[in-house]
């Protein structure tokens, strides 16, 4: 038994258009209307009610006034401007980043079940971010929240990256292990900060905050995590050949002038980026990561140039109906995000986990 686990695990298809289903054009069309349509869904329903023709008439007057003329109150159009388009926004982007980064992670530790929270990464930029929290840290003016939870988010991919690897090779099971171990024990620091500060309603805030969640969001919060996650899958896109030949191992990689170890390390650094600009605005939300890519690949393959694009439209479009079953379930209350990513998540990875082992 421990000789078939500690087998390394086997490689995707590197190009992957024979697996495709269905054209890829389509695919991509097909994302990108149920991008729009879960958009629509989250902004048209909340405390106040509102038609979908109504939420697009007032996005298209903000747009250019002489497109549509009002015909509503006031104050819906606040409530889709000021309340609403934010936090779908910002759902989507998380969503996005989340996908991107837990496609690039499995290609770089080649290993399918890798993911920001599985690997630890999460947990390690919350530690980062509830220090700021905590001790009213302020060194880097409104970056210093980002740059921490980066911080920290490298720090524990590093640590994981070392105490998975051994021998010169790493294997699925060794990096599962690290990233648990990795991440209960930043989890625990984490709470350990948060119950021992002192003022409830900071220490009830900041749990909340680890669970995951968007509520609250304002302009000023998503353009740090959007810009972060948009100049991250642009690099990811144009280095989606080397990404492809790490799929085939590293030794074949380095034959064709790949140096991997170089290239390993700078792709850590951008997957901690993006994962800590996203978790100093949205908490920590676990297995977006791991789920999407599996679904991408199936629907259009392996290869990084097509699986990107494809992988951060379904990311999105996943969180923003995620988010709107998280406030619609026990409204007027909310239910931490990451809680019904993990109730998601949870059953796919064992899934995955048994799948893998039947093959």
């Amino acid at each position: 038994m421990t000789r078939v686990a500690e087998s390394p695990p086997a490689a995707p298809p590197v190009g992957g258009d024979r697996r495709a289903r269905v054209p890829y054009p389509l695919v991509l069309t097909l994302l990108a209307v149920a991008v729009a349509a879960a958009a629509t869904a989250g902004i048209a329903i909340g405390s106040v009610r509102l038609p979908p023709g109504e939420v697009w008439g007032i996005l298209l007057h903000r747009l250019h006034p002489a497109l549509v003329e009002p015909t509503w109150p006031r104050v819906r159009e606040t409530i889709v401007m000021d309340v609403r388009v934010p936090r779908v926004l910002l759902c989507a982007v998380v969503g996005a980043g989340l996908s991107v980064c837990g496609m690039a992670l499995q290609a770089l530790v080649r290993n399918p079940l890798a993911d920001p929270m599985l690997l630890g990464v999460s947990q390690g930029a919350s530690v980062g971010a509830v220090l700021v929290m905590v001790f009213h840290l302020s060194l880097a003016g409104m970056f210093t929240l980002p740059l921490a939870a980066f911080a920290g988010a490298f720090l524990a991919l590093v640590l994981v990256y070392f105490l998975a690897r051994a021998g010169g090779r790493m294997t699925t099971v060794r990096l599962v292990l690290s990233g648990v171990a990795t991440g209960e024990v930043l989890s625990a620091v984490a709470s350990y900060l948060v119950v021992t500060s002192g003022d409830p309603h900071k220490t009830e805030s900041a749990l909340r905050w680890m669970l995951g969640g968007l509520a609250g969001t304002t302009w000023d919060l998503v353009w740090i995590p959007a810009g972060a996650v948009l100049l991250g899958t642009f690099v990811l896109l144009g280095v989606s050949r080397p990404l492809n030949l790490l799929l085939a191992g590293e030794e074949a990689a380095a034959s064709l002038g790949l140096n991997v170890h170089r290239f390993r390390a700078a792709l850590f650094v951008l997957v901690a980026l993006i994962v800590g600009a996203i978790v100093a605005v949205s908490g920590s939300i676990g297995f977006v990561g791991l789920m999407m890519p599996h679904v991408v690949r199936l629907l259009v393959g392996a290869n990084h140039r097509r699986a990107l694009p494809a992988v951060a439209l379904l990311g999105a479009a996943f969180l923003i109906v995620a988010d709107l079953a998280a406030r619609s379930v026990i409204a007027p209350e909310e239910i931490p995000i990451g809680i019904l990513t993990a109730l998601a998540g949870g059953p796919f990875f064992l899934w995955l986990m048994r799948r893998r082992a039947a093959g």
